[in-house]
């Protein structure tokens, strides 16, 4: 995706992913990471009131955050990469704190990242743990959202 076409709530998620990531490795004060993110290039364009609350809400409860993922994960948490630590971390503030952005956005949200941020694989490891995890925590969205594709495969084997 160019750079001219991405979404302010894409730019938000990115630059939250970057906060993240310099937290992880640094441990840094928030106020600093927010600033010096507030003056890189391309900020101005992004959701502003979504990056504050992803990467205030991630930092603030990233021990609740590992705990939620890591019966999903493959290997021990600190063996994951930054970056798909902090995806997951980001993301899974995101479902179990954002209702109103649907389970699917999230995740193919964070695919994205992982495809933009990530190693060769890693999204399809992101993908993979968080399906799992979006089944257990939003399971009557995902129940709806596969009646309903079940409900228009139907409808396209009858016409």
């Amino acid at each position: 995706m160019s750079a001219a076409i991405k979404s302010p709530r894409r730019r938000a998620r990115e630059f939250a992913l970057q906060g993240v990531y310099q937290w992880l490795l640094s441990q840094a004060a928030l106020t600093t990471i927010e600033s010096q993110l507030g003056d890189v290039g391309g900020f101005d364009k992004c959701d502003r009131e979504l990056f504050l609350g992803l990467l205030r809400g991630t930092v603030s409860n990233a021990g609740d955050l590992h705990i939620a993922f890591a019966p999903y994960i493959d290997r021990p948490l600190n063996e994951l990469s930054p970056i798909e630590r902090g995806i997951l971390l980001i993301s899974t503030f995101e479902l179990l704190h954002r209702p109103e952005t649907p389970y699917r956005v999230i995740i193919n949200e964070a695919i994205e990242l992982a495809k933009g941020y990530g190693g060769t694989d890693g999204h399809k490891f992101v993908n993979g743990v968080l399906d799992k995890l979006a089944a257990q925590v939003r399971a009557d969205e995902v129940e709806a959202n596969a009646q309903q594709r079940r409900a228009a495969r139907n409808g396209d084997q009858q016409a």
